[in-house]
């Protein structure tokens, strides 16, 4: 994997969970802005899926496999975007924790797609 694209959309994903978790705090729901850096933060997450699978047709092996490494990639290209639907249907302060919540799981799952790849030098 491409270390700094990792690093950007865990950075990325960090800054929507405080955004949203102070929308969450304010007792605002999730607004227009906030689903502008949900689609940057989705977009991230969908280009390192496709350099995840290039990178696997290409030959490359993760450390721990390739059945979990792929089941990580797909989760995290999707843990944005579904919150993001949850947050329209629930127009509370709840939809941006939602959201809130979403990004820093998306964070967590950028430590373990590091950790499945291989780590520095994978």
């Amino acid at each position: 994997m491409i270390d700094a694209l990792t690093v950007a959309l865990g950075a990325t994903a960090l800054l929507l969970a405080a955004w949203c978790g102070f929308a969450a705090y304010r007792d605002q729901p999730t607004k227009d802005w906030h689903f502008i850096g949900m689609a940057l933060v989705a977009l991230l997450a969908v280009v390192q899926l496709v350099i995840g699978v290039v990178r696997l047709v290409g030959g490359a092996d993760p450390e721990q496999g390739v059945a979990i490494f792929v089941a990580y990639l797909i989760g995290s290209a999707l843990a944005v975007p579904i919150a993001g639907f949850m947050s329209l249907a629930e127009r509370t302060r709840w939809g941006s924790a939602t959201v809130s919540a979403a990004a820093v799981v998306l964070a967590v799952l950028e430590v373990r797609l590091y950790d499945i790849w291989g780590g520095v030098g994978g």
